[in-house]
């Protein structure tokens, strides 16, 4: 685990299970239509219960813009609320970069306007969207060092990473 303090909250990188955080809010790497899916989606949707399913298609039944993020139950899992972000899929179209790391940034406002103090994320884009790690960590960190230059309510944001190699990749970028 790597870890480092931007003013008042720390920024880790852990290997392991998203949905064994104890934390306020878990974000989901969730498609555009908030179906549930495979990888992370699925896994937080397994272990969560019908509840997520449930609360997201009665909130919001167009589901939900690439780059964006919207929060819902936690069903099962121990923390507050799930927030849902929409990563593009890869190109290397520009845009792209701005849509990932407008997906890090608005789950970090919907965690704030949530009431959320901590949040755990995954490595968004690169799993079924195939976003390249070595693109796709620096955005993230930077999505994170841009918003908490302008907000100080969360104390806690946890990058959960289910392999060596994406931890490495996001251990690296909080090193820089």
């Amino acid at each position: 685990m790597k870890q480092i303090q931007i003013n008042n909250t720390t920024v880790e990188a852990v290997k392991g299970d998203i949905v064994k955080q104890e934390i306020d809010a878990i974000v989901n790497a969730a498609n555009s239509h908030l179906m549930g899916g495979g990888g992370v989606d699925g896994a937080i949707h397994a272990a969560g219960g019908p509840e997520i399913m449930a609360d997201t298609d009665r909130r919001y039944p167009a589901g939900c813009l690439t780059g964006s993020a919207v929060a819902s139950t936690a069903g099962r899992l121990k923390a507050k609320c799930v927030i849902h972000a929409v990563a593009p899929r890869y190109s290397s179209n520009p845009v792209c970069a701005e849509l990932l790391y407008k997906a890090y940034y608005n789950s970090l406002i919907v965690a704030v306007r949530n009431n959320c103090t901590s949040v755990a994320f995954p490595s968004l884009g690169t799993g079924a969207y195939r976003y390249p790690l070595g693109e796709a960590a620096p955005i993230a960190l930077k999505a994170v060092r841009d918003f908490l230059q302008k907000h100080d309510s969360i104390t806690l944001i946890r990058f959960v990473l289910f392999d060596d190699k994406t931890l490495s990749a996001f251990e690296k970028e909080l090193t820089q």
